[in-house]
């Protein structure tokens, strides 16, 4: 059985979805539903069974976990880079997440975790993913602080050699709907070109940075869980790598592919940075690619304009957008 925590969840049922094209359905969904729309990210999944994170942690903790276990993919955890409640972020993004290692590492049993881009904090100590600068990392949100305290746990336990951790950039593509403001820039343009014919972007409050030039690392969900099947099947590459095209676009280029996508002349308003998140925005990201490629990965990402059309056409103009 392969276990996926978050499988409801945008990343987590992208590549339950990719277990399903390989032809495997034995699968354990671990997740909170609530009241969410996520439930529809599973309607056209195939999967032995559903049990919800806290029943599975309970679970977990008293050892009373009875599956006999082929892989642990671990993409739960709460993903909002807003959130501030950090007792409620160290419980459930790095506890939980210790808790679950050790289970797997234990009995030998394969563990790839989503980590983040959001370790690199402002960005101005590069975005290596080497594991010498990984101590050195100063996240600038809790979010990313949680995700932090996981990889330097890993590392102190010298567990680089036995599980995988995925440094995620910025991810877009179907199965994000339920993600609110947490939705990507793709998903969030598309709607606006829907209802008003033009797109808002934020303002730079940076010299050296045009408006709608700030820079990000866009990979598409659709690559990211063959990268993600690709390591579990090659039990060799472990480590803690980081996954994006490592070509970094700015916010233009990418509202751009999406009025090409949708036929649309482009049309867009600069308006001015909430105050609140102007300390913490990271006007580049782009990841450093290298030590994925050193294993053999092969595969390739595709253009920010391919991943957009095929976003766009494939699924957001489509009667059921869902994978």
């Amino acid at each position: 059985m392969y276990i996926v925590t978050g499988g409801a969840g945008f990343i987590g049922s992208a590549f339950v979805w990719k277990l399903n094209q390989e032809g495997i359905d034995d699968i354990l969904i671990v997740d909170a539903l609530g009241t969410s729309d996520k439930w529809k990210n599973l309607v056209k999944k195939r999967y032995a069974d559903f049990i919800h994170k806290d029943a599975f942690y309970e679970m977990l903790c008293e050892g009373r976990l009875p599956f006999k276990t082929k892989a642990v993919i671990h993409m739960g955890a709460c993903s909002s880079t807003t959130e501030r409640d950090a007792d409620y972020l160290m419980e459930n993004n790095v506890h939980y997440s210790c808790a679950l290692a050790r289970w797997a590492v234990a009995r030998k049993i394969p563990f790839l975790y989503a980590s983040s881009a959001a370790t690199y904090g402002d960005g101005s100590l590069g975005f290596s993913d080497a594991d010498r600068t990984t101590p050195a990392l100063q996240p600038i949100n809790m979010y990313g602080y949680s995700k932090q305290l996981f990889d330097l746990w890993v590392i102190r336990n010298k567990l680089l050699g036995k599980v995988t951790g995925i440094k995620f950039f910025n991810v877009f593509g179907p199965n994000e709907y339920h993600k609110g403001e947490m939705r990507s820039v793709v998903h969030k343009s598309f709607g606006q070109i829907r209802q008003t014919g033009k797109v808002q972007l934020f303002k730079s409050h940076r010299e050296g940075f045009g408006h709608g030039e700030q820079v990000r690392d866009f990979v598409y969900v659709k690559d990211c869980v063959e990268v993600m099947w690709w390591l579990l099947k090659h039990p060799k590459a472990r480590g803690i790598f980081n996954l994006g095209t490592g070509r970094a676009r700015t916010w233009n280029d990418l509202v751009s592919a999406v009025f090409k996508a949708s036929g649309v002349k482009p049309d867009i308003e600069y308006i001015d940075m909430p105050l609140e998140i102007r300390d913490q925005y990271q006007y580049v990201t782009e990841a450093k690619m290298d030590k994925l490629r050193k294993t053999g990965c092969p595969v390739k990402c595709r253009s920010l304009e391919d991943a957009i059309e095929d976003y766009v056409k494939g699924h957001l103009q489509q009667k059921d957008p869902y994978l």
